[in-house]
C-alpha cells in the first residue's frame, strides 16, 4: 500500500497547481491515517485475543486454587489451634494471608507497568513522520 502513496513522482507533480498539490497531500494523509489505524486495530485484536484466552485460563486456575487455598487455611488454623486458642490461630493465619495478598498486589502493579502499547504501529508511524519530514526538507 505504501507504493500507492509514492506512485506519483516529484516530476509528475512539478507542473501541478497548488490546489492539486494540496488535494494530493490531503488524499495521501487520509490514506496513511486510515492504514495506520487499520494496523493498530489488527495488532490490538491479535493481542486482545491472546489476552482473553490467558484470562480464561487464569480464571479457571484461580477458582480451583481458591478451594484448595481455603482447605489449606482451615488446616493451618486447626494446626495452630492445637497450641493456641482458636481465635488466636485464626487471627495469625489471617494476618499472614493479608501480608501475602499485599505483596502480590505490589507485584501485579509492577507487571502492569511493563505492559506496552502497540509497538509495531508506533514504529510505523514514526517512520512515516520521518519520511514526510525528509521529503519536505528536500523540496525547500
Amino acid at each position: 500500500m505504501s507504493e500507492q502513496l509514492t506512485e506519483r513522482r516529484v516530476e509528475d507533480l512539478a507542473g501541478a497547481s497548488t490546489a492539486e498539490l494540496i488535494r494530493h497531500l490531503s488524499e495521501q494523509s487520509a490514506r496513511l491515517v486510515r492504514e495506520e489505524l487499520r494496523l493498530a486495530q489488527l495488532e490490538l485484536r491479535h493481542k486482545g485475543g491472546r489476552a482473553a484466552k490467558a484470562a480464561k485460563m487464569f480464571g479457571g486456575a484461580g477458582a480451583l486454587a481458591l478451594y484448595g487455598g481455603g482447605a489449606l487455611v482451615a488446616a493451618a488454623v486447626l494446626a495452630l489451634a492445637l497450641v493456641l486458642p482458636a481465635w488466636a490461630a485464626a487471627l495469625i493465619v489471617a494476618g499472614v494471608l493479608f501480608v501475602v495478598a499485599g505483596l502480590m498486589a505490589l507485584q501485579g502493579r509492577w507487571h502492569l507497568r511493563l505492559a506496552t502499547p502497540p509497538v509495531r504501529t508506533a514504529d510505523s508511524v514514526r517512520a512515516d513522520v520521518h519520511e514526510i519530514q525528509q521529503r519536505t526538507r528536500g523540496r525547500k
